[in-house]
C-alpha cells in the first residue's frame, strides 16, 4: 500500500512539469468556531441566545450549535486566510458587545456544567424547520447525553482552487467527467487525511485535562483517568481528550462503516444508516404522548449525527438533505473537524496554524490515496485514539500500514512532504509565510513540550490551579481583549443590519403555512 514518501507525488510532478503549480494557490478557507457562553459566576449560561445577535435559525454568521449557550461563529470563505481570521475577530467583537457580563469559554472541554440538565437545548422558533433542529438535538440528548454536546471545537472549511481542477483533469487524461473527477479527488484527500489526521491532534490538541463535573452524568468514565487535583482529571501525555473515546462516540457508531472510497458509496452508506432502525433507539420512541423525543429511531437521525474528522460537503438549499446536495451537485469543499480551540488565542485559531492546515490538506490531495478497507478504518481510529490520549508520550509508536513507526518519525515524514507545497503557496511573498508556519511545527514535533496540551498542563502545574480555573482565567483575558477595542462604525452597522434581517427572515418563515410536523419530516426524509 502506498503512503506518504519523500518522492514527489505524481499529481504534483505533472503540475510542476507543465508549470501549472500556481493553481494550487488561492483555495477558499472558512472557519466555524463553537464557544460555550458562561455567566458571571463561571457556570454555563441559562440565558437565551441574545436577541441583539439576531436569529440563530437564519443568521449566516452567528448561530447556536447544540445548546442555547453554545454559540457558533461562522465566517464566509476567503482565498486570503487573513480575511477569514479578521472576519472571525469582528464577529467576536460583535458578540462581546451584547454579552453583558457573560464570557465565551476559550477551551474545548466544558467547564461550569452541573450534569445534563444544566445544559439548555437550543431552540429555533415555531416553524417546522426550526422545530426539526430542536427535536434533532433532543434526540442527541437521549442517545448520547447533553454533556458531550457541550464540547466545543473549530471546523476548518477548505475548497480546492477551482482553476486547479481542469488542469489536473487534463494532465491526468481522466476518463471521468470533470465533476466526477473532482468528487473522486476530494474523497482521496479525505482518505489521506483520515490516515494522517492524528498529526492535527498532536500539534494543536489543547484538551489534555477535564473538569470532574464533566462526568457527573457518566461517573463510570472517571476511572480511566488520573487525578491532577481535586477538581481535575487528565492523562499525563494527552493531547486532545475532546477527540478521544469520551467524546462524541457511541456503540452503534463504532460499528458503522461509512464508505469514503467514492461519492456514491458515501451517500449510499450514510443513507442506509439514516434509514436503518436501531433497537436501543426504538425503545426511546419517537412521538411519545404527542412529544417528539427524536426525529426517528434509526442508527442516525440525520447525516450530521455521524461523527467524523472530515466531511466532504456541498452547499445545501433550504430544507435539502446534505446527501441529496452531494448526490446532485458533487463535493464543493471539505470540513476538517478535529481542531480544538486554541486557548492561547482570543479567537481560538491563528494564521500560522491555518496556513499549515491548508498546506496539509493540499498535500493530502496531491498524494496517491489507496481505497480504504475495514482494517484501514480500524488502524486510523486506533492511531487517533493513541495520539489523543498519549500523543506526547516518549517513544509512542503508531501503525503505518503493516509496520509500526515512531510518531515523531512519521510526523517528520509528513512535514517533509509538505515542504514543496509550502514553497509553492509562498508564491512571490518574500516572507515565505507557509514555510515559516511549517518550520514552527517542525519545532513542535521535535519538542512535545511546545504543544498546546503540554503548555496548558505546565501552566496549571506552575500556578497550582485546576483546569476550570485555568480555562476561566484565560477566557476572561480574552473577554478583556475584545472589550478593550471597538468595532468600526460601518462594520457595527453591517452586523446590526444582518441581525435585523435574520429576525425578519425567521418571522417570514414562521408566517408561511406549515404542514403538520409529521408530514414535514416524512417529506424531508423521502427526498431523492
Amino acid at each position: 500500500m502506498t503512503y506518504f514518501t519523500h518522492s514527489l507525488p505524481t499529481r504534483l510532478h505533472r503540475l510542476l512539469k507543465n508549470d501549472q503549480q500556481q493553481h494550487l494557490c488561492g483555495g477558499l478557507k472558512g472557519i466555524e468556531k463553537e464557544s460555550l457562553r458562561l455567566g458571571k459566576n463561571g457556570l454555563i449560561a441559562q440565558t437565551t441566545h441574545p436577541i441583539a445577535l439576531g436569529s440563530a435559525l437564519t443568521h449566516p454568521s452567528i448561530t447556536t450549535d447544540y445548546s442555547e449557550a453554545l454559540i457558533e461563529l461562522i465566517t464566509p470563505a476567503f482565498s486570503d486566510i487573513n480575511e477569514s481570521l479578521n472576519y472571525l475577530r469582528n464577529i467576536h467583537q460583535v458578540v462581546y458587545a451584547h454579552l453583558d457580563e457573560e464570557i465565551l469559554l476559550g477551551a474545548s472541554m466544558p467547564c461550569g456544567i452541573d450534569g445534563d440538565l444544566s445544559i439548555p437545548i437550543a431552540t429555533y422558533g415555531t416553524s417546522n424547520i426550526g422545530r426539526m433542529k430542536h427535536v434533532y438535538r433532543h434526540g442527541l440528548w437521549h442517545r448520547y447525553g447533553r454533556t458531550m454536546q457541550a464540547i466545543a471545537g473549530i471546523h476548518f472549511n477548505y475548497s480546492v482552487p477551482e482553476a486547479l481542477w481542469p488542469q489536473l483533469h487534463a494532465l491526468e487524461e481522466s476518463a471521468l467527467s470533470l465533476d466526477e473527477y473532482r468528487a473522486a479527488a476530494y474523497f482521496g484527500l479525505t482518505r489521506n487525511f483520515q490516515r494522517i489526521g492524528w498529526l492535527i491532534l498532536y500539534l494543536f490538541g489543547a484538551s489534555p485535562a477535564i473538569c470532574k463535573n464533566f462526568f457527573k452524568s457518566r461517573p463510570e468514565l472517571m476511572a480511566q483517568f488520573e487525578e491532577f487535583d481535586a477538581g481535575t482529571l487528565y492523562h499525563p501525555y494527552a493531547t486532545s481528550l475532546r477527540m478521544s473515546d469520551i467524546g462524541y462516540k457511541s456503540k452503534n457508531q463504532a460499528n458503522l462503516r461509512i464508505d469514503y472510497n467514492s461519492l456514491t458509496g458515501y451517500v449510499d452508506s450514510l443513507t442506509q444508516a439514516i434509514s436503518t432502525p436501531y433497537p436501543d433507539y426504538e425503545k426511546i420512541g419517537v412521538n411519545v404522548d404527542g412529544v417528539y423525543q427524536q426525529l426517528n429511531a434509526n442508527i442516525l437521525q440525520i447525516e450530521n449525527e455521524f461523527y467524523s474528522t472530515m466531511r466532504p460537503k456541498q452547499i445545501i438549499n433550504s430544507g435539502e438533505k446534505p446527501t441529496i446536495a452531494l448526490k446532485k451537485r458533487g463535493v464543493r469543499y471539505v470540513e476538517m473537524r478535529s481542531l480544538d480551540l486554541d486557548i492561547f488565542d482570543p479567537i481560538g485559531i491563528d494564521v500560522d496554524k491555518s496556513r499549515f492546515i491548508e498546506a496539509l490538506l493540499l498535500t493530502c490531495l496531491l498524494n496517491d490515496s489507496p481505497k480504504q478497507s475495514d482494517l484501514d478504518h480500524k488502524i486510523n481510529n486506533t492511531n487517533q485514539l493513541a495520539v489523543a490520549n498519549q500523543g506526547r508520550k516518549p517513544g509512542l509508536m503508531l501503525n503505518k500500514g503493516e509496520q509500526n513507526i515512531l510518531l515523531t518519525d512519521w510526523a517528520t515524514e509528513i512535514l517533509n512532504s509538505m515542504q514543496i507545497v509550502c514553497e509553492i503557496l509562498d508564491n512571490t511573498d518574500e516572507t515565505k509565510p507557509y514555510s515559516v508556519a511549517l518550520d514552527k511545527q517542525r519545532a513542535v514535533v521535535n519538542n512535545p513540550d511546545l504543544t498546546p496540551a503540554a503548555r496548558i498542563l505546565a501552566e496549571m502545574t506552575e500556578s497550582k490551579i485546576p483546569y476550570a480555573r485555568f480555562a476561566l482565567n484565560k477566557s476572561r483575558e480574552h473577554a478583556e481583549h475584545f472589550k478593550a477595542s471597538t468595532l468600526a462604525s460601518n462594520l457595527q452597522q453591517t452586523f446590526t443590519d444582518m441581525a435585523k434581517q435574520s429576525i425578519a427572515k425567521q418571522h417570514d418563515i414562521e408566517r408561511m403555512p406549515q404542514v403538520p410536523f409529521e408530514q414535514f419530516l416524512s417529506d424531508y426524509f423521502s427526498q431523492t
